[in-house]
């Protein structure tokens, strides 16, 4: 797990915060929502247990969990007012992830109900759209730390500051801007490419980000994997955390094996897995997918 030096943490930062509205979730969730593959930008800062740090659009903060579970938050004093006004609708604070868990079919799927009891608290960030297809380009046969790896290149290189040493990931508009041969000099090997040719389509796509979230699930899917290296699974990543689409159900190597192991469906195309999660758990399928793939990745970490 990468960790925050202390060297990149100063004394300016407000006093812990409670949200508005509150968010509850577990030390162990809070850590799996901000480090499990939703987002690539957070780190747990060292020297401490559960508090991360990191960074989405044009902010940057501190979350832990308190002692009652309740997510508390710090920001650097000059950024307070934006994360204050921010932080609600990128944790979706004001969807009852409560309620919702409980609508999934757990009461008579053994394996979801035993996920959901290990992961209490655990929910779906709204990332702002456009850095997460931009991440979730950088995923192409990466794991999460490399992941995030690119992301802080392209964000040192390529974005406005937003703090001290810290920057924004680069928007579409800009990177339509950048040589290719530029954004490979991050790193991004092949990947370079499909962001340079996704930035000049999206150029010519004005409003996509507002309408993509509003679209009919298969019209979003169908629009997304239209671009150059958006893949099935790309595209319901980047509808399940950047649009709200929470009947994508993407499928990895991690869900291929809970799929196989844990319901019998071995031997299943990752389209085939996909249309059985989508048809099994119903209009929430991606949030039960974060739960199997949680607990599948925990599960793979232990053996």
């Amino acid at each position: 797990m990468s960790v925050l030096p202390h060297a990149a943490v100063t004394d300016s930062w407000t006093a812990w915060q409670s949200g508005v509205p509150p968010v509850r979730a577990s030390a162990a969730a809070l850590a799996e929502i901000l480090s499990g593959g939703q987002a690539f930008r957070w780190r747990r800062v060292a020297g401490t247990e559960h508090v991360w740090q990191g960074t989405w659009a044009d902010c940057h903060a501190r979350l832990r969990a308190g002692a009652d579970e309740s997510l508390e938050w710090s920001a650097p004093a000059p950024l307070a007012g934006r994360v204050a006004a921010s932080l609600g609708d990128y944790l979706a604070a004001d969807m009852d992830f409560v309620a919702l868990t409980d609508a999934l079919p757990w009461r008579t799927d053994a394996v979801l109900r035993e996920r959901l009891a290990a992961w209490p608290g655990l929910r779906l960030l709204r990332q702002p759209l456009g850095e997460t297809l931009l991440a979730f380009l950088c995923s192409s046969a990466k794991q999460i730390p490399h992941i995030a790896q690119l992301c802080e290149r392209l964000a040192q290189r390529f974005g406005e500051p937003v703090w001290e040493g810290v920057r924004a990931l680069p928007e579409w508009p800009r990177l339509a801007e950048i040589p290719e041969k530029d954004l490979r000099a991050c790193g991004l090997g092949y990947r370079a490419r499909f962001i340079h040719q996704v930035a000049q389509k999206l150029a010519a796509a004005s409003g996509w980000a507002e309408r993509l979230p509003r679209a009919p699930y298969p019209e979003a899917h169908a629009w997304l994997t239209a671009l150059p290296g958006v893949g099935p699974k790309i595209a319901d990543c980047v509808l399940l955390f950047g649009a709200g689409q929470f009947e994508a159900f993407p499928v990895d190597t991690w869900i291929l094996r809970a799929m196989a192991e844990r319901y019998g469906l071995r031997g299943w195309r990752p389209a085939q897995v996909a249309q059985f999660g989508r048809a099994h758990f119903g209009p929430l399928a991606g949030l039960a997918q974060q739960f199997l793939f949680s607990g599948e990745r925990q599960a793979g970490k232990k053996r």
